[in-house]
C-alpha cells in the first residue's frame, strides 16, 4: 500500500526532502514507516526518541496501523524541545487502584525542571445541594489512555518549556476525599507549569471518554446532559 510521509523542520533539512512516498505491506504500522524512512535517510535515525507522529489532525502511537493513502507526519520536538521532553517520557494511566500523588511527582522529576505542578481532582461531599455518598467512574480505557497521550503531546506543542507530563485517571468506586484524576507537569519555569496543568485538565474533561455517576442519599445519576435535566425544578 502507498503511504505519504511528510517531514518538517530539522527532519526536512537532514533528509533533504519534505516528503517521501512509501510502499508498505498491508497493515504496516507507523513504526514500520519510520524504519523505512530512516533506511533511506540514515541521518534521521538518532531522532527516533524525540519524534512525534501524526495522521490527519491527530497524534498517533508508533504501533498504529496505517491505511493506504494515509499521510503520516513526522514532527521533531516542538519549539526546541530536548531530550527528556518526549512522549515516551510521559506517564499515562487509567486504573482502578488508588492514585498516588508522590508517584506522579516522581514521574515528572527532571534535572532541567524549575517547577513541578500537581493537580488533584477530589471527590467532594456535595453537588447542587445534594449530599454525595460516593462516585463511580467508568471509562473506555484504551481510548482514554490514547486521548491522554494526545493531551501530553498537545501540552508539549503549546508549552515548550515543559519537561515531563503525567496523567492518571481512576475508575470504579471512589469515596469522599479520594482523587479521581491526577495531573503533574514539570517545567523550566513555574508559570508555564501552572498553565500547562490547567490546559491539561480542561482538555481531559472535554475529550477523554470517562463517565461519572454520582450516588446521593436520595438516588443516583450519570453526570452530563441527563443529570442537568434531572437537577431542574
Amino acid at each position: 500500500m502507498k503511504v505519504l510521509v511528510r517531514l518538517f523542520a530539522r527532519y526536512r533539512e537532514a533528509a533533504g526532502h519534505d516528503r517521501v512516498e512509501l510502499d508498505l505491506p498491508e497493515g504496516g504500522t507507523v513504526e514500520a514507516a519510520w524504519e523505512a524512512v530512516t533506511s533511506r535517510f540514515p541521518a534521521l535515525t538518532p531522532y527516533r526518541p524525540f519524534t512525534l507522529f501524526a495522521v490527519g489532525n491527530d497524534y498517533v502511537a508508533p504501533e498504529q496501523a496505517l491505511q493506504a493513502g494515509d499521510e503520516l507526519c513526522l514532527f521533531p520536538p516542538v519549539s526546541g524541545g530536548a531530550a527528556g521532553a518526549t512522549p515516551s517520557a510521559d506517564l499515562v494511566e487509567v486504573t482502578a487502584e488508588p492514585l498516588s500523588e508522590p508517584a506522579l511527582v516522581r514521574a515528572v522529576e527532571d534535572p532541567g525542571a524549575g517547577a513541578i505542578v500537581l493537580f488533584s481532582g477530589v471527590v467532594r461531599e456535595e453537588t447542587g445541594g445534594r449530599r454525595v455518598k460516593f462516585l463511580e467512574y467508568e471509562a473506555h480505557a484504551p481510548m482514554a489512555a490514547a486521548k491522554m497521550r494526545e493531551i501530553a503531546a498537545a501540552v508539549r506543542a503549546r508549552f515548550p518549556g515543559v519537561r515531563k507530563v503525567a496523567l492518571a485517571h481512576r475508575v470504579g468506586r471512589l469515596e469522599i476525599g479520594e482523587s479521581s484524576v491526577l495531573i503533574a507537569v514539570s517545567s523550566a519555569h513555574r508559570r508555564e507549569a501552572f498553565e500547562a496543568c490547567h490546559f491539561a485538565i480542561d482538555t481531559l474533561k472535554e475529550t477523554v471518554p470517562v463517565w461519572k455517576k454520582e450516588h446521593f442519599e436520595d438516588g443516583e445519576v450519570w453526570v452530563g446532559l441527563a443529570s442537568e435535566c434531572d437537577h431542574r425544578d
